[in-house]
């Protein structure tokens, strides 16, 4: 800090403080900022000539649009049942479709679309000054530090390793990001998005939205910004169809789980009667075991499975274990 006269070290660190937040503000905006998300149709759109034809159910899946003299298709989307607007497509990572559709940003985490474009332009472009700027300052003092100590500039970077490990940093940086900067100025310049460039770049349908330069950085900077069609802070409403149902459903598991516990209760008691008599026996039976392990086997399968037509067999076999438990003991007795 102290090497630069009259405390100019601090106003390069103030500046570049400042511009760090400003990158991080660009970011935040870009990444919590509604894209142009389209509401999606709770029930799919009704062809146009329904009225006239009742068996025209089969909606087409292209319908043609006429922007600026030139015919442009507007795709039918299946998963939100509803027509997209001229630009906009189905992001396959948002699942939603997102109007004038650029990208989906993996670093950002969100779509890049009609709401936030122009924010992620400005994020991309300040990240890229940042890092030019902290490039030429490193550079400026690796300088500063030759001419006062009147060595090579090798040997001044040597003292510096910081310095040097910085410049590194951000040439591979600018090198990224620049390309960024770069390709996005020119789909400014041509009204295009990624999407379009990529998908429709020799489709004559795209030329349709160029005005011309500076209109076209006026579209995208300065014109008015739509509001968002999604109110995230809205209670979702459930449809009493799906309420019902769901509430029937709850109603019959419960039902299973009386059933079920009802089981378990029948068994247990009726294997207490079986303990209790043989543990009031004095004579040895011979018991066949395989009996007993189906019984338990079964008991095991009936907390887990639904076992209602088995339960009146095993319970017929412990029922019978039972009774010549008791033909033994009487015959004891007498």
């Amino acid at each position: 800090m102290d090497d630069f006269p009259h405390h100019f070290g601090y106003s390069i660190l103030i500046l570049v403080i400042i511009h760090t937040i400003f990158v991080l503000i660009a970011l935040l905006v870009t990444s919590g900022r509604d894209p142009g998300i389209v509401p999606r149709n709770l029930y799919p759109p009704v062809p146009q000539d329904i009225e006239h034809n009742i068996l025209a159910c089969h909606l087409p899946q292209i319908k043609e649009v006429i922007i600026n003299g030139a015919i442009v298709k507007a795709k039918h989307c299946d998963t939100c049942m509803l027509y997209r607007p001229p630009r906009c497509s189905h992001c396959s990572i948002c699942d939603n479709c997102v109007e004038r559709f650029d990208h989906h940003c993996s670093w950002v985490g969100q779509c890049i679309g009609l709401r936030n474009y122009r924010f992620y332009y400005v994020f991309v472009l300040s990240t890229m000054l940042l890092f030019l700027y902290i490039h030429g300052f490193c550079w400026l003092y690796i300088k500063r530090i030759q001419g006062l100590e009147e060595i090579s500039i090798w040997k001044a970077m040597i003292k510096t390793p910081a310095s040097i490990a910085l410049i590194v940093y951000s040439i591979i940086s600018v090198l990224l990001v620049g390309r960024l900067v770069v390709f996005h100025t020119y789909l400014i310049i041509k009204n295009r998005t990624t999407y379009e460039n990529i998908r429709y770049k020799y489709d004559p349908q795209v030329k349709c939205y160029n005005k011309g330069v500076i209109e076209n950085f006026k579209e995208v900077f300065l014109s008015s910004i739509p509001p968002s069609k999604n109110n995230f802070r809205s209670k979702v409403s459930i449809p009493k169809e799906l309420s019902e149902s769901s509430s029937r459903r709850k109603g019959v598991d419960l039902r299973e789980t009386y059933v079920d516990i009802s089981r378990l209760l029948h068994i247990e008691s009726m294997q207490r009667q079986v303990d209790s008599f043989l543990e009031r026996s004095s004579k040895k039976l011979e018991i066949n075991l395989e009996v007993f392990d189906e019984i338990h086997d079964r008991e095991s399968n009936w907390i887990i499975d639904d076992g209602s037509n088995e339960l009146g067999d095993n319970s017929t076999k412990i029922s019978t274990l039972v009774e010549k438990l008791k033909e033994e003991e009487d015959d004891d007795n007498l």
